[in-house]
This record gives structure tokens, C-alpha cells and sequence, in this order.
């Protein structure tokens, strides 16, 4: 990057979903104490001030047609599923779109980009409930109903609310490398940095919740700190039940046990790991299990392969998307 500020353009509009404009301008300003040069910017179509769609007004500080983005983001709604994207935001969209260096959007901003002919040709993705709507509407693109985010080319598109956390850490890494987003990630307290090819879909997000708050509270506990002492005894004691009252509960609720759940928990947080580039044995410790050859027990009974197999399964895949190399992370 050269000395000037990088600016960041945000295209928000009436109804704009507010943590979609929040979250990525948090992670570039966050990077900004870490030694980024970050210059986030708020625009609308006319220039005119927006009410977010929880009733919250959004400042903004020029129209389209003044800015000139070196990244160009658009926020999305639950707006523009349902109806045609207006004129206005079309026209405004291809206008910042031509002057940016890389183009991006946030959950159904997908929609403004398609609309704006930007898709076409591309690999694409959207909040999972309404992929099939915008692969309806974009039949000259691919849509990826399961990615966090997608990149082709200089085009980045995300899945639902928090995936615009997951493409704004990764567009820091690149302009900044792994070192920098990693304190980013941490001072934002984000769980993980979930690579693109991720699912959308968490463990702890494969079901309903517990109905029963002692549930609740393990399950948050072991989800927060997977590789912690979760020995039933060391839960049970949490809650002041019996391991016997509390594996009952499981059972009835979860239909597993307390040792399963927080196996598949730990499962779940060594592929992420993998996939950001640890290795095995890092993996292991990482997420709790006790030893890495316990993990690739737990590897192929799930899987039917190997913790290794499974990373270069992934890395490859990553080349092929993103058209580079993957860079481990330390």
C-alpha cells in the first residue's frame, strides 16, 4: 500500500442492516491502531443521511458520485430478497465499483452487486437462507450456498451478518499480512478467523438451542473455551448437579453426552485451525484434545481421514479459489 490513506467506501441506503455497516468499519479501524491506514468512509446515493433497519440514523458523509474508493463495500438488507434493487443504488454501485481497486459485499449486498451486473461471470455467495434466490436472479453467475465468503478475482461476496467480520479480517491480512490480523482478531475478541471455504454452519448452530438454561450455560462454556477442563465432573460441578443428573440432561435434551459434545466441539475448532494453516500437532493442543493421535481418532470416525489429509484437502481447494498460495499460519 502506498503512504496515502487506503479508503474504504461503504454504500449504505434506507433499511441498510446496521451490523453489516458496523462490524467490517470496526475491524478497519481496530487495524488502524495496529499500524493500518484506514480512512472509512460512509456514502449513500444522493449523499443523503440513512435509517438503518433497526430504526438507527447513519451519518454520511458524501454521495456515491464524490467518492473514490481504493475498497468498495456494500452492505445488504433484508430489503433487496424480497424486491428489485432501485435505480438509484444500481447506478451508484457500478459508478464506485469502476473506481475501486476491489469490490464487496456484506450478506445480501450480493444482491446490489447482481443487479449491477457485477456478478456475472463470478463466483458468489449470500446469507444461506436466500442463495436460491440469488442464483435465481443471477443465473450468469455461481453461487456457493455454504462459503463464509468468496473471492474472485478483485470481487469479494459474504454470507449472513457476522461473515462481513470474517471478509473484513481477511481483506486486512492481505494488505497487511496474518501478524497484524491477528491482533486485530483478538482485540475484537473474535472467536476464530474463519477461512472463506468454511461452512456457514457451526456445530453449536446444527440444531435448536437447549431448552434448559444449565444446558445453555454448559454449552456456551465449552463453545467459548473449547479447550478447557470439560471433564463431566468439572461440568457437573459448574452447575452443582451430579455427573449422573447432568449426563441425563444431555441425553435428554441433546440426545449425546456431555464427553461427545465437547469431542465434536473440539472437532469443530481443530478444523478451523487446520484450515488457517497450524499444524496437527499445534491443532491438537489448540483445541484440547489430549494428544494429536486422540484427534485423529476423532478425524476418522468423523471423517474417515486423517487430520493432514484433511488440511491439504482444504489448502488445496483454497489455491483453486483464491488462484495463490495459502500462507500458514504461525
Amino acid at each position: 500500500m502506498s503512504s496515502a490513506a487506503h479508503r474504504v467506501v461503504i454504500l449504505v441506503y434506507d433499511g441498510v442492516t446496521l451490523l453489516d455497516v458496523a462490524g467490517p468499519a470496526e475491524v478497519f479501524a481496530e487495524a488502524n491502531r495496529f499500524g493500518a491506514d484506514y480512512q472509512v468512509v460512509l456514502v449513500s446515493p444522493t449523499g443523503a443521511d440513512v435509517t438503518s433497519s433497526i430504526g438507527i440514523r447513519i451519518a454520511v458523509e458524501a454521495a456515491a458520485s464524490a467518492s473514490a474508493p481504493d475498497t468498495f463495500l456494500v452492505a445488504g438488507a433484508d430489503l433487496y430478497p424480497r424486491d428489485p434493487v432501485a435505480g438509484d443504488l444500481v447506478e451508484a454501485t457500478r459508478t464506485l465499483a469502476v473506481r475501486a481497486d476491489r469490490v464487496a459485499s456484506i450478506c445480501t449486498g450480493a444482491f446490489v452487486l447482481g443487479a449491477a451486473g457485477l456478478l456475472d461471470g463470478k463466483r458468489a455467495t449470500t446469507h444461506w437462507k436466500v442463495t436460491h434466490e440469488l442464483a435465481a436472479r443471477c443465473r450468469a453467475s455461481r453461487v456457493e450456498p455454504d462459503a463464509i465468503y468468496v473471492r474472485d478475482g478483485s470481487t469479494y461476496t459474504s454470507a449472513g451478518v457476522t461473515a462481513g467480520i470474517d471478509l473484513a479480517l481477511a481483506l486486512v491480512e492481505e494488505d497487511h499480512g496474518p501478524d497484524l490480523t491477528r491482533d486485530v482478531a483478538r482485540a475484537l475478541v473474535v472467536y476464530l478467523q474463519r477461512s472463506g471455504g468454511q461452512s456457514q454452519f457451526s456445530v453449536p448452530l446444527q440444531g435448536p438451542p437447549p431448552r434448559s438454561p444449565a444446558i445453555r450455560r454448559i454449552t456456551d462454556l465449552v463453545t467459548a473455551d473449547p479447550a478447557g477442563d470439560h471433564s463431566v465432573g468439572e461440568l457437573a460441578r459448574h452447575l452443582n448437579l451430579s455427573s449422573r443428573h447432568l449426563s441425563r440432561l444431555f441425553r435428554d435434551e441433546l440426545s449425546t453426552t456431555p464427553a461427545r459434545y465437547v469431542e465434536t466441539i473440539r472437532f469443530d475448532m481443530a478444523k478451523a485451525l487446520l484450515d488457517q494453516g497450524h499444524t496437527a500437532t499445534q491443532v491438537a493442543s489448540l483445541a484440547g484434545f489430549p494428544s494429536y493421535e486422540s484427534m485423529r481418532r476423532v478425524f476418522a470416525r468423523k471423517m474417515s481421514i486423517s487430520p493432514a489429509a484433511y488440511q491439504r484437502r482444504f489448502r488445496t481447494a483454497q489455491r483453486a479459489d483464491s488462484g495463490g498460495t495459502v500462507r500458514p499460519v504461525a
